[in-house]
């Protein structure tokens, strides 16, 4: 399928591409242009996005190939080329992977403005979407609460394993008066007791 024609795909395919999937989304950069400064607007490389991102170049080129990021530009040489709103789309589309969204969810949150014929319905839908997301990231933020709060009981009680001279090590840790406690954690009990 030519680059041209993949902004007809439609469906239940694993990605819905972008109009720009693969193709310029600008004019091509003039090589002989004059080197930029910092402080110039100049365009990002796929590495300026990776170091700004902190995270890899390949990583980049998946989010392309995905259709959730094309570059504004190409160089004369092919180079993909990118501006800042790409730089912080890519640190949006990061953000809400380490939030736990997969991938399908981010492009279905970019494509939602573009499926509503007018403003009310595009922004009730992109309200109820973003409040589901709330919703979901409320209940990941109480269970990793707990979760460190176990996780730091369990290691504050462990420090006290480690003058532990047994000869029973480690199958005597079940009888030890710091397993036997009433208010060992439960990470405790799992992973230092007696299958730990």
């Amino acid at each position: 399928m030519s680059p041209a024609r993949l902004d007809r795909v439609t469906g239940p395919s694993l990605y819905l591409f972008e109009p720009c999937f693969l193709g310029i989304r600008g004019p091509v950069a003039d090589a002989d242009a004059p080197i930029a400064t910092e402080d110039d607007d100049r365009p990002l490389t796929t590495g300026d996005l990776a170091r700004e991102c902190e995270t890899t170049v390949r990583t980049v080129r998946f989010y392309e190939e995905a259709g959730v990021l094309c570059p504004e530009t190409r160089s004369q040489g092919g180079h993909r080329l990118f501006g800042e709103a790409d730089l912080e789309r890519l640190k949006l589309i990061m953000d809400l992977r380490e939030a736990g969204l997969s991938l399908n969810d981010i492009r279905r949150l970019f494509e939602l403005k573009r499926e509503h014929g007018n403003a009310e319905a595009a922004s009730a839908a992109m309200a109820e979407v973003l409040e589901d997301q709330i919703g979901e990231m409320q209940r990941k933020i109480a269970v990793l609460r707990r979760l460190r709060e176990e996780l730091a009981a369990t290691v504050a009680i462990i420090g006290e394993c480690q003058a532990c001279d047994s000869k029973t090590f480690p199958t005597g840790c079940t009888d030890c008066d710091v397993m036997g406690r009433a208010d060992l954690p439960r990470a405790m009990r799992i992973l230092w007791g007696r299958d730990g």
